[in-house]
């Protein structure tokens, strides 16, 4: 069909070493993989012919000076090229201190990989030839500096990108940020839990994405594997490398005469020291911690049930968000009320018709000459 490349993904790999980990009982980040974690994987991707490799941010646990120092460093002996956006943790105040990097500071540190003028906070590159990312800041701050608790894009890179998007949109544009511009949970734009993850403004990025006949987003945030569709747009969410299932995607993609094909397929890291059979190890951390959340989450938006129902029923939910996690979840809501099973059933990967759908952790997604997608799934998760 013409040009083929391929590339990695790892997003949310919170690197802390280990001076900067919080041992707090309630920690659901197993950041202790982090590091290890991240090694294993660069390992198991230089036997690939990679073209670069993506990182949508929450490179560091706390923005830390030393944990942005560290990856940067180990960044640089990478054999391919490496292209970053900072997430929420990454800047978590607008003015530096001893501690945590500034705002400005980031392109300034990762000019080697996307910041090539070292100011500005987004970014376009060629990749390949006839390639091109759009790198976009997704990190908003209050006048005082603390940061906004929710995704924002402001004007002046809305205004960048229509203008850029025009610009070279004889190129195949491929878009990174960090918060999430599509729905990956039903109800996640209404949801209070949800939205904290989303960009405020999506709309205005969404209109501007599908008039330019763009396709292809790359966001993080979530900590979740899923693959969400509105209209032409596809947004590809990655987990994180710190939860369960602490995956990594190797995304392959074919292109040419107005025809896309993109196939992404997903790995884990299955064991990393101390704990050789770290599924299983990662996804009862998760469980263990997961009661509290899941009480708010069933009060919240779109599920909605009183204090006492959802007090009742958390406990037999503790599973719930790890096969959310997972991707592509089939779970059981049997045992709970009906209408309880109908607010939630909504949640698992099933088609038009209800039966089971697999399209988070691998998929082929196939557009023809006349920009139609026609992927291999569709996926319950699309954007309306």
């Amino acid at each position: 069909m013409g040009q083929r490349f391929r590339f990695a993904i790892i997003s949310d790999p919170h690197i802390a070493q280990s001076e900067t980990i919080y041992n707090g009982p309630n920690r659901f980040h197993l950041v202790e993989v982090s590091i290890p974690g991240i090694e294993q994987i660069f390992d198991h991707l230089e036997t690939l012919d990679l073209d670069f490799l993506l990182l949508p941010g929450d490179l560091t646990q706390h923005g830390e000076w030393v944990n942005h120092r560290w990856l940067i460093d180990r960044l640089k002996r990478l054999p391919f090229p490496v292209y970053v956006v900072p997430g929420n943790h990454d800047v978590i105040a607008r003015d530096a201190s001893d501690r945590a990097i500034g705002l400005h500071d980031f392109p300034r540190l990762y000019q080697d990989f996307g910041y090539s003028d070292g100011k500005t906070l987004h970014y376009q590159h060629e990749i390949l030839p006839g390639v091109r990312l759009v790198a976009l800041n997704s990190n908003a701050f209050e006048p005082s500096g603390e940061q906004i608790r929710v995704g924002y894009v402001d004007q002046a890179q809305l205004d960048w990108l229509e203008e850029t998007l025009v610009r070279y949109r004889d190129d195949l544009i491929l878009v990174m940020l960090h918060h999430n511009v599509l729905e990956h949970l039903p109800g996640q734009s209404n949801s209070p839990l949800g939205q904290r993850y989303m960009v405020s403004n999506a709309s205005e990025i969404i209109r501007r994405l599908q008039a330019a006949g763009v396709r292809l987003m790359f966001t993080g945030h979530l900590h979740v594997q899923d693959v969400a569709r509105q209209g032409d747009l596809y947004e590809v969410l990655t987990g994180s490398l710190v939860s369960y299932p602490h995956p990594y995607r190797i995304v392959e993609i074919e292109h040419g005469d107005s025809a896309l094909r993109v196939e992404v397929r997903s790995r884990r890291l299955t064991a990393v020291h101390p704990w050789d059979d770290l599924q299983a190890m990662s996804h009862q951390w998760m469980c263990d911690r997961a009661e509290g959340f899941m009480t708010k989450f069933l009060t919240s938006p779109p599920i909605g049930l009183a204090e006492h129902e959802a007090a009742a029923i958390a406990p037999t939910l503790k599973d719930f968000w790890a096969s959310i996690a997972a991707g592509d979840p089939q779970i059981d809501f049997s045992h709970l009320p009906p209408e309880v099973q109908t607010r939630l059933a909504h949640f698992n990967s099933v088609d038009g018709e209800g039966n089971p759908l697999a399209i988070d952790n691998t998929a082929t997604l196939v557009w023809s000459g006349d920009a139609t997608p026609s992927p291999d799934h569709s996926s319950t998760h699309s954007s309306t």
